[in-house]
């Protein structure tokens, strides 16, 4: 599908030059100190309070209960089906895969997808690192070669193909935080597509300790492509998946003949908005993508949060965060 040129946007991390994606990483840390601080004080929770591994009490067993905490001591002695509470690790270690296709230099709304995945970025590593919890990235870009990332930089780069694939090592403290974020936000979107489904199966080799593991997309990739390495990596930890849509993605303005330019292949196609029918098509087309994409990432038992460029972001990502706690908490006793 064919997408707009981008648009202006007021944040151009990877575009702009050191000083100002500086200045633009601050705000961004001191924006999201602020609203998350804020909102999501005193608890330790992140964006996915998974179940932990640190035994806890038991509880009688209730519909939608995962079978395989079953308490089958507690359940033989009481004849009552039981399932054992556990307490969340206090020290995780999250994983980001962060896909940087050309897709991403695309926006209609406040944002480029681009700013919005960084954004995002930021937001998990600061809930992340505030309870000295380590964070690691692999990047995945377009086709062309991406110069190496310092001293973060683990290999020589991949020959140009499907994507070149960048892996941070993860580290805990602010400094190595802000380090993770500064290699996401200057690796420039190369032409082309990374191959999204190579880019999360770097999450499952070598094998890492139980943890969290989030995807940042546009999820434009085939789900074929990405499904399977999804659900391999749901089998050892608890993953989510945030989809960074821009409205346009979903319905066509009517403004006559629009020029638009696919960034991944550069090929220009003029498509008049002013027929009704080719809106509607293009709507419904554009629902049944996103539907069989929520539909994928259901079936491989990952958490889906859905940012758009035309809304506040960090907002949907609090409210995210309030409804995975109530989901969690709901029909349990003290």
């Amino acid at each position: 599908m064919a997408r707009a040129a981008a648009v202006t946007s007021p944040v151009r991390p990877a575009d702009a030059g050191g000083e100002r994606t500086e200045a633009v990483l601050s705000r961004l840390q001191l924006l999201v100190t602020r609203k998350l601080d804020g909102l999501l004080q005193g608890d330790y929770a992140g964006l996915l309070p998974g179940p932990g591994s640190e035994a806890g009490e038991s509880r009688e067993y209730r519909p939608g209960d995962d079978v395989r905490r079953m308490d089958w001591p507690v359940t033989a002695r009481t004849t009552t089906p039981h399932v054992r509470r556990t307490v969340a690790d206090r020290e995780l270690e999250t994983w980001l895969a962060v896909d940087l296709s050309a897709s991403l230099d695309f926006g209609t709304g406040r944002w480029l997808k681009r700013d919005v995945v960084v954004a995002a970025t930021a937001a998990l590593t600061h809930l992340t690192v505030r309870g000295g919890n380590r964070i690691g990235a692999v990047i995945g870009t377009g086709a062309e070669a991406v110069a190496p990332a310092g001293r973060w930089r683990s290999a020589p780069p991949p020959p140009a193909g499907p994507g070149v694939l960048t892996r941070v090592p993860a580290r805990s403290g602010r400094r190595e935080a802000q380090a993770l974020l500064r290699a996401v936000a200057h690796t420039p979107v190369r032409p082309g597509r990374s191959d999204l489904g190579a880019l999360v199966d770097l999450l499952n080799r070598p094998p890492r300790r139980r943890g969290l593991a989030v995807v940042v997309s546009d999820f434009l990739a085939p789900p074929q492509q990405w499904g399977r390495p999804m659900r391999k990596l749901r089998v050892r930890h608890d993953v989510l998946a945030i989809e960074v849509v821009d409205p346009r993605e979903l319905e066509l303005p009517d403004v006559g003949v629009l020029p638009v330019v696919d960034p991944e292949t550069g090929e220009l196609h003029e498509v008049q908005t002013a027929d009704p029918r080719l809106r509607q098509r293009y709507a419904e087309a554009a629902a049944a993508q996103r539907e069989a994409i929520a539909a994928e990432l259901r079936a491989a038992g990952a958490g889906h949060l859905r940012l758009r460029t035309d809304r506040d972001w960090l907002l949907d990502m609090v409210r995210f965060v309030a409804a995975q706690r109530h989901a969690r908490t709901r029909g349990t006793t003290r």
